[in-house]
């Protein structure tokens, strides 16, 4: 999945300026006021929630259109050291909040809301010293990406709609030229992505150089217009754009574009490792705790990676045994990659394929499922300026708020790399009952505060992605031997992820390493495995999260049923998973518990 700008609990983190204390700004004075109030604990705590989400959105107008929160569609995240230096130290203020609170006073719900907010704001603190805001830029993400989808996402029912995407238009070189002083920064300090994995993002910025106006992807908003718009504001929109596309947009660009021909990729680093960094092991097992939410150190990943390899290539014999097919995994993986009978020739077809899928999903859902959400998704393909670098799909969220649909892209790009055998995994993962099902329930949370909705703990929502997957063969998929072994092709995959993220960010692998591990022991693609790698590469402990996640996830559910027997409710037990939104595995596993204990106790209860 990918979440367009960062969902983030408080925000960006930044640069330490030794210098005088400055003024402190309102959010900071109206922290330490709620400090000092006298009201009850649980009145404090969520004024503090709203307190700091509404200083969120402010900060991260990105974010705030992601989320459909109103009135900051018009500008950009300032990203100059003095803003990201003044966001480091306003972390602070939050924090002496929490610590004034006495937790044993909160309710249940307000003890979780505590524990995780509270946890959100030590982790982007530790993560200060790092410098991460100098990695701004990547084959996956960065301000050519994400600012065109972020247009792409922005309310379009009135003028001031319009005029606000025609302001963000305006403000783009604002925006990328703080960009570009960032990357300075992390030349100069030696924090680069690796130069293998920037090869293709000049072309990805020279695709934002289109002049014309019906062809750039960031002035698609103004290819379509709503009834209530008239003629002569719809052109005077358009021209305001155009002047803005010509003016200001392609200029800053091409800048850009020129920055990281000359002075970026040459000056890139060659090592690929997070280790290879400044504190690149502390900033690698910090990753590795955030992205999965456990204590896992980075050689006890690996092992089990290497475990789950093992047995899921046990698993995908038997199935290539079924089949009656001669040969080797090899063989047979050259077979099911290069046989044109398993790939479309034509894109809509694709996409055809992919809704045809979603829509045989979607009966099948209460029969696991108690509560289901109430937002749409569609099925949509990723933009042609980003597909060539981007892996097979992606999911965005919706935002019940803005009365927007989730979206699960899928990727078009090279249609002979993109099998027919793995298009139901994939839409189980990306739709429902995988990232839509999962997201939108968070959404529509009552009662819960607005970062609790919006949480992204990645071991949780792609662990859940990954046993989605899993679910299937219980919905009537994988009904012939090729896709079941595209499920399987997709869980050793995610197993693989171990292995190889762990061996180039803490082991010492190479580039090359990784390949070669990939294409020995999966059907995919070397076309799809060399963009995966690369993304390894560029997000670290990111790809550890899936397989994590899917393991708890899966031996909670084994728990439940083991301690529940013929008690045991799958609707319900699905129910409980969804029901927090996301949250570390470690409290799930507390709260996965504690719901089986209370259900063998009410079972006591009745038989007494």
């Amino acid at each position: 999945m990918k979440f367009g700008t960062t969902v983030c609990l408080v925000l960006f983190v930044g640069i330490v300026l030794a210098q005088a204390a400055p003024d402190k700004t309102a959010f900071e004075r109206d922290c330490e006021q709620l400090a000092a109030d006298q009201r009850a604990d649980s009145e404090r705590l969520h004024a503090l929630l709203k307190l700091d989400w509404d200083h969120t959105m402010r900060e991260s107008p990105e974010f705030a259109t992601e989320v459909g929160h109103p009135g900051l569609n018009d500008r950009w995240t300032d990203l100059s050291p003095e803003a990201i230096a003044r966001r480091e130290r306003e972390l602070q203020a939050p924090l002496k909040v929490v610590q004034s609170l006495n937790r044993t006073n909160l309710s249940a719900v307000d003890q979780l809301n505590y524990d995780l907010f509270k946890r959100g704001v030590e982790q982007a603190i530790e993560e200060i010293p790092f410098h991460s805001e100098y990695l701004q830029l990547n084959q996956m993400g960065g301000v050519t990406q994400d600012s065109a989808q972020i247009l792409e996402i922005a309310p379009r029912a009135t003028v001031k709609d319009y005029e606000n995407i025609v302001a963000r238009l305006n403000a783009l070189p604002v925006l990328i030229d703080q960009t570009i002083v960032l990357m300075q920064k992390g030349l100069a300090a030696g924090i680069t992505p690796p130069r293998i994995t920037l090869r293709d993002v000049p072309d990805q910025v020279a695709n934002q150089l289109e002049a014309d106006p019906e062809k750039n992807s960031l002035l698609k908003p103004f290819t379509e217009f709503p009834m209530q718009i008239s003629e002569a504001e719809r052109a005077r929109l358009r021209k305001e754009a155009a002047t803005a596309l010509k003016e200001k947009v392609i200029p800053a660009f091409a800048k850009l574009k020129e920055f990281l021909v000359k002075t970026y990729l040459p000056g890139a680093r060659e090592s690929i490792g997070m280790s290879e960094l400044p504190k690149g092991r502390s900033w690698y097992a910090y990753k590795v705790r955030e992205q999965t939410t456990t204590t896992l150190a980075p050689q006890q990943i690996h092992d089990l990676g290497l475990s789950e390899v093992k047995r899921i290539r046990a698993e995908m014999d038997k199935v290539i045994a079924s089949t009656g097919f001669k040969g080797s995994f090899a063989d047979f993986a050259k077979f099911v990659r290069t046989n044109s009978v398993f790939y479309y020739t034509n894109a809509d077809d694709l996409l055809t394929g992919y809704r045809d899928i979603a829509k045989r999903v979607d009966p099948q859902l209460p029969n696991l499922f108690g509560k289901l959400p109430r937002l749409t998704y569609g099925v949509q393909p990723i933009p042609a300026y980003a597909a060539k670098s981007q892996t097979s799909a992606y999911y965005q969220p919706g935002s019940p708020a803005a009365g927007r649909a989730g979206n699960f892209f899928a990727n078009i790009y090279a249609l002979d790399t993109r099998a027919k055998w793995e298009m139901e995994a994939l839409t189980l993962h990306e739709s429902v009952p995988g990232h839509h099902l999962q997201i939108a329930l968070s959404q529509e949370m009552e009662d819960a505060p607005e970062f609790r909705k919006h949480g992204s703990y990645t071991a949780f929502i792609e662990g859940w992605g990954l046993y989605s997957e899993s679910l299937g063969t219980e919905m009537g998929f994988y009904q012939d031997a090729y896709t079941k072994y595209g499920q399987l092709t997709f869980e050793i995959w995610r197993a693989i992820r171990l292995v190889v993220d762990t061996g180039m960010h803490s082991l010492g692998w190479t580039r090359q390493q990784a390949i070669d591990y990939f294409i020995t022991n999966t059907g995919k693609s070397e076309h799809e495995i060399v963009v995966e790698v690369d993304r390894y590469i560029v997000w670290p402990g990111q790809a550890l999260a899936y397989k994590i996640g899917q393991l708890k996830i899966r031996e909670l559910r084994n728990y439940a049923t083991r301690e529940l027997g013929d008690k045991f409710d799958v609707r319900q037990f699905h129910d409980q998973v969804l029901g927090n939104g996301a949250i570390p595995l470690d409290v799930l596993e507390a709260r996965i518990k504690a719901w089986v204990a209370q259900k063998k106790q009410t079972v006591v209860e009745h038989t007494h």
